[in-house]
Parts: structure tokens; C-alpha cells; sequence
């Protein structure tokens, strides 16, 4: 098990190989269902980050799923990674887990069992921390190691957010710094430094638990989380959904400091290039470096908010007495032509 790097049965690390937005929008088109439920409040037809069930008492569920190939060597990192990014999407929409069942493929001719155990113990680990039980799951004999949760969670519909409303005149924050895919496929590749994947671990394992926290604060309009499509593809997610445009302050936008360095050891996942394809006639003309940094795919990411303008005092300062890290990285409009504008300023 020490000599096992867990990368190298990847095909794309971790949110990186999530299909791209445009081919899934393809997969997806014209689909729909003869059963329409009141109760359903989030489908598949909307954008965002679970389905939403209202039971009908003030109280919704919150179902989602994530999973993925592996995005670290390490099987025990590997698996509260998963983790924890799968519990992210309910934390996104303002909820709280219930409880969590494993999805696990493993290529049992090629790695022992007893990794994809060690996998399982860190994902047991971190629903350990957010206080719920890992109650099940499903396996299969599959080409490439894949592994993640299906999460079931609670929200106030009072507090419920989503991704789609976002008003004008809105501060747009992000809660972590990007560059997780640049050090993730730097790590697939052997190029990584230690210390950076120490780093990216960390960002990576820092649970949205602020999430649900946050929601409770009217005058945030919108939040989702970032991952595989990056921030741009996200934000446009949101801009689309909301029927607004969205200024992006890139000098403001935070990065993991080392990124430049990868940056120019071409450490760039697939998942990168993918994206911009998907979305990049949406948004305005980026160099290279804009688009290397704004199109990487994040596995386990921030938290993305779209707050009313005149409470971003207000809500910056909720955020310092709550220890919640925030940047504030543009700004919301009407919209008026193409859904994200990037505006270059001084740091």
C-alpha cells in the first residue's frame, strides 16, 4: 500500500474528469419528467447543487451525489476528500447532512481491497466530524478507482438557497483560494512539492460547514460551490440562472500563492481547456494566465455568494467574527449582453 499512487490510476483528478458543462448540456437537452411534484422544489431541470423536497412541515430534504477518480496518492486523504465534497453541495444550498451512503468502484484486478478500505475509513472519518453516520452504500468492479457519497440532507426552506437568485447590484465573495487542479495534475504528473500538496490537501478538507450558517443571512441572495467547472463556469451558472451579468475583479480573485509556478510548468488539467470550450463565447476575451486560473476545475472548492450590496459591510464583518474567510471578487449587474465580464484593477 506505501508504494501505491492512487494518481496514476486516474484518468483526471478528481473534479477534473466531471463531464463539461456543454456536452453535459447535450446529455441532458429535451429530457423531462411525466411526474410533476409540488413538492419539488430543485430539480433537474435548474442548475444548482441537489434536488430540493419540500416535506410539507416548513422543512425540505436535500438529496445530492458526488464522486470521482482519485485526486491525491494518499487513500485515506482520497476518501475525506470525496468526502467532504460531497457534503459540500448540501452545505451550498443552506442545509445540513443527515446521513451519507458510499458509492465505490474499484479495479479489483489492479488494486488490493484493502485500500479501497482505507478510502472508506477517511470518508467514514470526516461524516464522523459533521456529525453523521455512513449507513451504506454500493460497489462495483470497475477500469478506473472511483469513489464519493450520496448525501442526504435538511434546510429550513426559509433559509434554503440556491443558485439562480442573485440580484442586481449584488458584492460577489469566494471562500477559498483556487489553483486546486493546477497542484493536483503537478501531483499526477511528479512535479508537485510537497509542501503545495500539504497546501491543496488542506484547502480540500476545509468543510462549507459556513454554509448553512450564511444562509440564515437574508441579504445573502445566492450561493453554490465551486468545483469542476471552475469559477467562471460556476459564476455563469448562477448569472444564467438569475437572469443577471457578473464583473469579475481579477486582480481580487484569491489563488493558492505558489499557482504561477505550475502555471508555467504547464501543469494544466484537461478539465481546464474543457471548460472553456463549454463556456468561454459567454465570457469576455481572457489571456491565457485569466484563463488558466478562471477555467481550473476545483475539487472540494469555496463557497460562491452574491450579497446585496449595501449589507457587504454588514456581511464582511459576520464573516471576521465567525472565522469564515471571504473575498470579495466583483460585483453583479443587469444583464445586458455577455453574462461575465472580467475587469482587470490593481491588487
Amino acid at each position: 500500500m506505501e508504494t501505491i499512487r492512487l494518481t496514476q490510476f486516474s484518468p483526471g483528478a478528481g473534479c477534473g474528469c466531471k463531464i463539461a458543462p456543454k456536452i453535459l448540456e447535450e446529455i441532458l437537452q429535451g429530457q423531462s419528467s411525466d411526474l410533476i411534484s409540488p413538492n419539488l422544489l430543485v430539480g433537474h431541470d435548474e442548475k444548482d447543487d441537489a434536488a430540493v423536497y419540500d416535506l410539507g412541515n416548513g422543512t425540505a430534504l436535500i438529496s445530492t451525489t458526488d464522486f470521482f477518480t482519485p485526486i491525491v496518492d494518499d487513500p485515506f486523504d482520497y476518501g475525506r476528500i470525496a468526502a467532504t465534497n460531497a457534503l459540500s453541495d448540501v452545505y451550498a444550498m443552506g442545509g445540513k447532512p443527515l446521513l451519507a451512503i458510499a458509492i465505490l468502484g474499484w479495479p479489483v484486478d489492479k488494486l488490493p481491497p484493502q485500500v479501497a478500505g482505507t478510502v472508506v475509513q477517511g470518508a467514514r472519518s470526516v461524516c464522523t466530524q459533521n456529525g453523521i453516520p455512513l449507513a451504506g452504500g454500493h460497489s462495483i468492479d470497475i477500469q478506473d478507482p472511483v469513489f464519493g457519497l450520496a448525501v442526504t440532507g435538511i434546510v429550513e426552506i426559509q433559509y434554503l438557497k440556491r443558485n439562480s437568485t442573485a440580484t442586481p447590484g449584488c458584492r460577489i465573495y469566494l471562500t477559498k483560494p483556487l489553483g486546486i487542479g493546477m497542484i493536483s495534475t503537478a501531483e499526477k504528473k511528479g512535479l508537485a512539492r510537497p509542501e503545495h500538496l500539504s497546501k491543496a490537501r488542506d484547502l480540500m478538507l476545509a468543510p462549507n460547514t459556513a454554509g448553512s450558517l450564511l444562509a440564515t443571512l437574508p441579504y445573502v441572495t445566492a450561493m453554490t460551490d465551486v468545483t469542476g467547472f471552475g469559477l467562471a463556469g460556476h459564476l455563469l451558472e448562477m448569472c444564467e440562472g438569475s437572469g443577471t451579468d457578473a464583473v469579475i475583479d481579477f486582480a481580487h480573485v484569491p489563488v493558492i500563492e505558489e499557482i504561477e509556478e505550475y502555471i508555467r510548468l504547464n501543469t494544466i488539467p484537461g478539465g481546464t481547456y474543457r471548460n472553456f470550450k463549454s463556456y468561454g463565447e459567454k465570457i469576455s476575451t481572457l489571456d491565457h494566465h485569466q484563463k488558466m486560473i478562471l477555467c481550473d476545475p476545483q475539487t472540494s472548492g469555496g463557497l460562491l455568494l452574491a450579497v446585496e450590496e449595501n449589507h457587504s459591510t454588514e456581511f464582511e464583518r459576520f464573516c471576521q467574527e465567525n472565522t469564515i474567510p471571504v473575498y470579495g471578487i466583483g460585483h453583479t449587474l443587469p444583464h445586458a449582453g455577455n453574462t461575465i465580464r472580467i475587469m482587470l484593477s490593481e491588487a
